[in-house]
């Protein structure tokens, strides 16, 4: 018990993989989904994006009304908060694909709230943070 401590105490904070989503979610419902997952977690964790979630941020920008736009650029802007994980997508794989990937191969759990990816994810026996009566985030799993 007392190396767990002293490890995150050294810096070794845990991780989380956020999908597109998820960077909705302070817009949309005006919950702090960085104070959140550190509520969670009880340290700050490591917010991880792929390539893909940025490509499809860039993606959704095009053709967007005005107001969907405005909403595009503030998660962009969480995005920029995030590390980037240097996976890169196979040919005809989505996005949630290539989540499922990264977090298969990591371990770390996967913050989103798309119902397709938390069915994947919960049978492949990957841990789930998700937004909970659109005011706090929940976990399924472990951390």
């Amino acid at each position: 018990m007392a190396t767990n401590r002293r490890r995150y105490s050294e810096g070794l904070a845990k991780a989380v993989i956020l999908d597109t989503n998820f960077l909705f979610i302070p817009l949309k419902f005006k919950v702090d989904i960085f104070s959140e997952l550190e509520r969670l977690y009880g340290i700050s964790p490591k917010c991880i994006i792929t390539l893909g979630t940025i490509k499809e941020l860039e993606y959704l920008k095009n053709d967007a009304k005005p107001s969907f736009l405005k909403e595009v650029n503030f998660a962009e802007r969480l995005a920029q908060k995030c590390e980037i994980a240097k996976i890169q997508m196979m040919p005809e794989e989505k996005v949630d694909d290539l989540i499922l990937r990264y977090a298969l191969e990591t371990h770390y759990p996967v913050a989103t709230n798309d119902l397709a990816l938390k069915k994947k994810l919960r049978n492949n026996g990957l841990s789930i943070i998700y937004l909970r009566q659109k005011t706090h985030l929940e976990m399924e799993g472990n951390l």
